[in-house]
């Protein structure tokens, strides 16, 4: 009799019968990132543009949310981890070749980049408000006369921000779903279309409010023609992608993504914001919050399905 020796980790309870180590922390985090790096791209994006005085919201109102948005997100990846205690390792290294390297740096810069750019807005907001204090005084100076080269830098590392959080999944390449190259400027696009629901919400202008509407509809169009070219490409793949495919198409997550994400996270408030802008009296809390929930949908279903892709069974 020839005896053999099998050396498997797969009792881990973790991996059988499906693998589910990410849990809501981390579709959570995707959402916050997502969203606050599509509000602080349009801030930067029109005070480089000289449109400061145009569209205050975007640029002075909307951003003081994503100093609580970013701290959210920090939480529940803290909360995800297992080893707590140790989290400051991520800031030890630079590995050029790791996401996780990358997420970290960047969100080490665009957390206080964010409290910066909520700070030197604060006096024109709330007229009454005073730091008591002259060091803060001369340092919120300082960085107004830098103000170009924060909105600069801001941009840059808010498109890092909301690509990063779909390039984090892409890394995994054992999960057929994640192993497509869309996820990027998916979860982008997804962020801005956030990003700029938020404005058409808090906004009291009107060439504001129609402006970003427009650019909604814009980018909800475009992850539409993302989610396309995603699902063309897993089925135009191998065997255990076009499996993945099936997860959405005739499998458990087919209802929750294309009603909950694609049909009242897309194509409603995308059709209600064309409606108001051709003269209808559409509350605006409705489809913002509609495309709220379809960003959050999206980061969850994206991420349990990932999860459940693989090529062992």
């Amino acid at each position: 009799m020839e005896e053999e020796l099998i050396i498997s980790g797969r009792m881990n309870d973790r991996v059988d019968p499906t693998l589910n180590i990410w849990h809501w922390e981390i579709p959570f985090y995707l959402f916050v990132g997502g969203l606050a790096a599509g509000i602080l791209f349009f801030a930067a994006f029109y005070y480089l543009n000289g449109k400061e005085k145009d569209y205050p919201t975007a640029v002075k109102i909307a951003p003081m949310f994503t100093p609580f948005l970013l701290i959210l997100g920090l939480i529940a990846l803290f909360l995800d981890l297992n080893h707590k205690l140790y989290f400051w390792r991520l800031y030890t290294t630079i590995r050029l070749e790791s996401p996780m390297s990358w997420g970290a740096w960047t969100l080490m810069v665009v957390t206080p980049l964010s409290f910066i750019w909520s700070a030197i807005h604060l006096k024109e907001v709330f007229p009454k408000w005073d730091w008591k204090f002259e060091v803060i005084n001369k340092l919120e100076q300082f960085f107004i006369n830098h103000k170009k080269h924060l909105a600069w830098l801001m941009a840059v590392f808010a498109v890092l921000l909301g690509i990063y959080t779909g390039v984090l999944l892409r890394a995994f390449n054992a999960r057929p779903l994640w192993n497509t190259s869309i996820l990027g400027p998916l979860f982008l696009a997804s962020g801005l279309s956030a990003g700029a629901a938020v404005v058409v919400l808090l906004t009291k202008n009107e060439l504001e409010r129609k402006l970003f509407s427009k650019i909604d509809i814009i980018i909800i169009v475009a992850e539409l023609f993302f989610i396309i070219h995603m699902f063309m490409g897993l089925l135009a793949s191998t065997q255990v992608q076009i499996e993945a495919a099936q997860l959405f198409l005739d499998g458990p997550y087919t209802l929750p993504f294309w009603i909950f994400v694609v049909f009242l996270g897309m194509l409603v408030p995308a059709l209600l914001e064309f409606l108001e802008l051709r003269g209808q009296r559409i509350p605006a809390v409705i489809p913002v919050a509609l495309i709220l929930m379809g960003n959050v949908m999206l980061r969850f279903v994206i991420v349990y399905a990932g999860q459940a892709s693989r090529y062992l069974y």
